[in-house]
């Protein structure tokens, strides 16, 4: 801008006028372009007429010289953009004539152009723009700020230019809707032939889908031109008949792609119980008498008011009367007997005198009564306002509004319609019940819903014009009282567009909340209602456009989507139910809806009946998504994963497998969706232990994985965040399922270690939630009510170091037993005779019950254990245990017992018998070989081996002691070992002392 104040472009203007002409402008470029040609005007005077020349060559191109742009929708983008500027050019002065654009609107509605569909809806978007920004043109209504500008007060546009350019624009706009009407005439006839075939055929074919296709988007967006050009002449939109065989035509709804399926008209309300609280309001003339409701009042009051005009014409021809029978003069004669008359009307008045003031005394009684009756009636009327804020439902409001009935008045009215509008800014949840007072009390008194709405708006326009950042809680209380009351339309539709409107005008700061809570309110029973439905929509449009260019910050964002997505909500295809085979059906029915303790055996029963080979992958598919089925029903699964077991032995195998796979895939993946999944695998696990699937190694394995599982590597905030708590629940869900078993032998130390190490975890963790903190306190109360909580990792640290010593200590003890025993295992006694050997004696980690569940058919899920495993002959106590017996736990191998025909096992052994002999009598047969041995043992030494060999290693160890006595006190030890040498052809017996290492 400097620049083009300081050089000279007067040789230059005509390339100055072709480049902004050429430009490609966009909406916000106008304005900084008119900044240019306002400076470049001031400057140069044959800049204006050249620039407005080239301008107006974007309406009507010249016949060989100017380029003509092939692309139509480039084209029509540069007319509404040089519309735009000749109008903001003609508002800064640069056009002085407003006749300019008279051609320009010609040309825009000439009726040849509703032959050609483009340009038609081309023409109504350029009109919808000269209307929306040039209203002053067309002498409409202005709103906002502009209705009390006086620069656009200014504007020097004469009335015949301003019935020509809204007679133009409202003659285009009426027969752009006739053409509308014959285009929806046409799609509700191609619909109905469509809904024959699909009756006949079952089906569309290609050809008529795509024809159907192409006709509805051609409605919809003629449809969305008009209803633009119509929102800009501020004239009712065009509502299309729908007769029920057609679908919403104010939607750009489409077919699915079979065209098969052609969407149906949305419900306004959610519910039944919703629809009717809007709409069925109770009938008052039911419930009260019709006096109290006014309506027998106008005719009272005539009566009254016949009745005071009578009597006032009867005091007026009385005072006449008296007035004339003064004036008249009286005769002499007369006035002797008017004496005695008098002394008569004397004696008359002193007895009216009486009656009077006995009737005035009745008056002041009646009007002490009135008043104690209005006393009564304000006192009444108080308890009524105050039981306002206590009616949370729809019976408690409309009880009240009953009772306010028959305090009904004038008065009464207006304290009531300043109570309902003074509800408090924080108890948005009365404004529903409210609306349904004022809606239910409108039906008969009709100036109460005024006298609310005319507060309410004028709050609303106070609030929006004071423009200050504060009362957030009241702007949002006054438009969501405006919403409800038009869901009961109480509110016309045009007030909240005006409010909308209003908000969308400026959209910054607690606008935004306002109008967001306004559409949460009431946006889309505007959008389902026939009536508004396309004026919500072009609202939704700007709404999101504006989220689009401002750079709103995230919360404000999110209002927006939210209530954009509230009214409108994403299109997506209907959801399509999977399709399974009948044996997966009938194997879903059976685990998640027939499934419960009285029918596990018969539910174990038939699935026993199903072909194995074809159902077991998807047996533990199922058995897997416990989650799927009543949390309190997890042992159920389990107990039939036990009774299968004894019939496939791989089944719980893979079922196990799968389940520990799914809690690690949970680790892994830290989904907030996967939680009460993981919840459910884990209360599965503990229930297979309790079924003894899996050793107490499993679960401690298991917890341990929990605890560790990610930290240490850079995926640890992301794999465990310190402020998620999960990893704990499931801890203490496993706990709590199979816990109580770990109370005795190696099995409750492993649990101790583990306690120590899980208040560890918890520490790290830092402070609890309230519910994940009596989830552990109920499980330490639980399983180890006596174990100490400890409150700081240090006393935790000493503790578990305490724990690893005594460890340590009882690892080198059992070392130093099992030395001991190894070596007094070859040692006699006293008589001579060595000892038995002794087998580690191992105790079952705790009283497991076992259920067991018997069938009259013998189909139990549980065989009896030969042993009692309650837990008999069992000692509770550590120190009674042997101390070498590191890992105590019993393991058990169960094999199906096979039951064999006794025929076919006399079979067998007569077999055996025959092969036994026929091996026997072969070897007889067999000749005798030789010993290849050419040296033979002596008889003494192998008779006296025996007897005599711990002796002489008694007597070899002590001649090697003396002797190492006798050297020095050698600590060295030599055996005596006896070798048989050959010397010649005989046979020698000689002795050598062997070192022993």
């Amino acid at each position: 801008m400097e620049e083009l104040k300081s050089v000279n472009l007067s040789k230059f203007v005509s390339e100055a006028v072709s480049y902004i002409c050429e430009a490609k402008l966009r909406s916000a470029d106008i304005q900084a372009a008119v900044q240019i040609c306002s400076l470049l005007h001031q400057r140069y005077k044959d800049f204006s007429p050249c620039l407005i020349q080239g301008l107006l060559k974007a309406f009507f191109p010249g016949k060989a010289g100017d380029d003509i742009d092939p692309d139509k929708n480039s084209r029509a983008m540069k007319k509404r953009s040089t519309l735009k500027l000749l109008m903001e050019l003609y508002f800064v002065g640069i056009v002085e004539d407003a006749s300019t654009f008279i051609n320009i609107i010609k040309d825009l509605t000439l009726v040849e152009h509703l032959k050609d569909r483009e340009t038609t809806q081309t023409n109504l978007t350029l009109l919808a723009s000269f209307a929306r920004q040039g209203k002053h043109f067309l002498g409409l209504q202005k709103h906002g700020q502009e209705a009390y500008d006086e620069f656009f007060m200014g504007l020097n546009i004469s009335d015949d230019l301003k019935t020509f350019f809204k007679k133009s624009l409202s003659s285009y706009y009426d027969a752009a809707v006739a053409i509308l009407q014959s285009e929806h005439a046409s799609l509700r006839a191609m619909e109905s032939e469509n809904a024959k075939i699909l009756n006949v055929k079952g089906e569309l074919s290609d050809e008529n889908t795509a024809l159907y296709e192409k006709l509805r988007k051609s409605f919809d967006q003629l449809l969305r031109c008009v209803s633009s050009l119509a929102e800009a002449l501020d004239m009712q939109p065009p509502v299309m008949p729908d007769d029920g065989h057609t679908t919403r035509v104010t939607t750009a709804s489409e077919l699915s792609p079979s065209g098969k399926h052609f969407s149906a008209v949305e419900p306004i309300w959610d519910d039944e119980d919703t629809k009717a609280f809007y709409e069925s309001l109770p009938d008052l003339r039911v419930f009260v008498p019709g006096v109290l409701l006014g309506e027998a009042e106008p005719k009272l009051v005539d009566q009254h008011g016949k009745v005071h005009e009578q009597t006032g014409e009867q005091k007026l021809e009385q005072g006449t009367e008296v007035q004339n029978n003064a004036e008249a003069p009286v005769p002499e004669h007369q006035l002797e007997g008017k004496t005695n008359v008098g002394s008569k009307n004397s004696e008359k008045k002193d007895k009216t005198g009486k009656e009077i003031s006995k009737e005035k005394e009745a008056d002041q009684k009646g009007d002490i009564e009135r008043e104690k009756v209005r006393v009564t009636d304000g006192a009444s009327l108080d308890n009524l306002l105050q039981r306002l804020p206590r009616c949370v439902s729809r019976d408690l409001i409309d009880q009240l509004t009953v009772e306010f009935c028959y305090l009904n008045s004038k008065a009464n009215r207006k304290k009531l319609a300043r109570a309902l509008f003074n509800v408090p800014r924080t108890s948005l949840e009365l404004l529903p019940f409210y609306s349904r007072l004022v809606a239910t009390l409108s039906t008969c008194m009709k100036d109460l819903p005024s006298m609310l709405l005319s507060m309410l708006e004028e709050e609303f326009n106070f609030l929006m014009n004071k423009k200050d950042q504060i009362k957030i809680e009241t702007k949002i209380r006054n438009i969501r009282f405006i919403g409800e009351l038009c869901k009961f339309n109480i509110a016309p539709s045009g007030l909240v567009f005006s409010c909308l409107k209003a908000c969308l005008d400026d959209f910054s700061h607690h606008n935004i909340d306002v109008a967001c809570n306004l559409l949460e309110t009431c946006g889309r029973f505007l959008y389902l209602s026939q009536g508004t439905t396309v004026r919500m929509s072009n609202m939704l449009e700007i709404l999101r456009r504006l989220k689009n260019v401002k750079n709103l910050d995230p919360h404000h964002s999110t209002l927006v989507e939210n209530a954009y997505y509230l009214c409108k909500p994403p299109e997506r295809s209907a959801r399509v139910s999977k399709v399974r085979p009948p044996l997966h059906q009938y194997i879903r029915k059976r685990l998640f809806s027939d499934l419960d303790k009285t029918s596990v055996q018969h539910v174990l029963r038939q699935l026993r009946k199903l072909p194995w080979a074809e159902c077991e992958e998807y047996l533990v598919k199922c058995f897997l998504k416990v989650h799927k089925g009543k949390y309190s029903q997890v042992h159920l699964i389990a107990l039939l994963t036990a009774g299968l077991s004894h019939y496939h032995d791989d089944f719980h195998v893979a079922v196990v497998d799968e389940v520990l796979e799914e809690i690690r895939v949970g680790l892994e993946l830290n989904d907030y969706a996967m939680q009460q999944r993981q919840l459910a695998h884990m209360r599965f696990l503990g229930e297979l232990y309790n079924y003894e699937h899996i050793d107490s190694s499993v679960i401690f394995d298991t917890l341990y994985l929990i605890t560790v599982f990610g930290h240490g590597t850079l995926e640890q905030d992301l794999l465990d965040p310190p402020e998620d708590f999960f990893r704990i629940r499931m801890i203490v869900t496993l706990l709590q399922t199979c816990g109580h078993y770990f109370d005795r032998g190696s099995s409750k130390r492993k649990l101790d270690r583990f306690l120590l190490h899980f208040q560890r975890y918890i520490l790290n963790k830092g402070p609890l939630p309230l519910d994940v903190e009596f989830d552990v306190q109920d499980m330490f109360a639980e399983l180890r009510p006596n174990m100490t909580r400890y409150s700081s990792p240090e006393l935790l640290a000493s503790a578990l170091a305490e724990l690893e010593e005594n460890e340590k200590t009882k690892q080198s003890e059992s070392a130093a037993s099992d030395a001991s025993c190894k070596s007094s295992a070859n040692r006699p006694d006293k008589n001579g005779t060595g000892h038995e050997e002794v087998a580690d004696s191992e105790s079952y980690s705790g009283s497991r019950s076992i259920y067991r569940d018997g069938s009259e058919d013998g189909d139990s899920l549980y065989e009896e254990n030969s042993d009692d495993r309650s837990g008999n002959g069992v000692v509770d106590d550590d120190d009674a245990m042997p101390s070498g017996s590191d890992e105590e736990e019993r393991v058990q191998v169960r094999h199906k017992v096979v039951q064999v025909d006794p025929k076919e096992q006399e079979d067998f052994d007569r077999e055996l018998r025959a092969l036994l002999q026929e091996s026997l009598e072969s070897r007889k047969l067999e000749p005798r070989v030789k010993s290849t041995l050419n040296m033979t043992v002596p008889m003494k030494i192998v008779e006296g081996s025996k007897d005599s060999r711990a002796t002489e290693r008694e007597s070899g160890e002590e001649l090697a002691a003396e002797e190492n006595g006798n050297a020095g006190g050698g600590s060295e030890v030599k055996v005596c070992v006896r070798v048989l040498v050959k010397k010649g052809h005989k046979q020698q017996e000689a002795k050598h002392q062997a070192e022993n290492p």
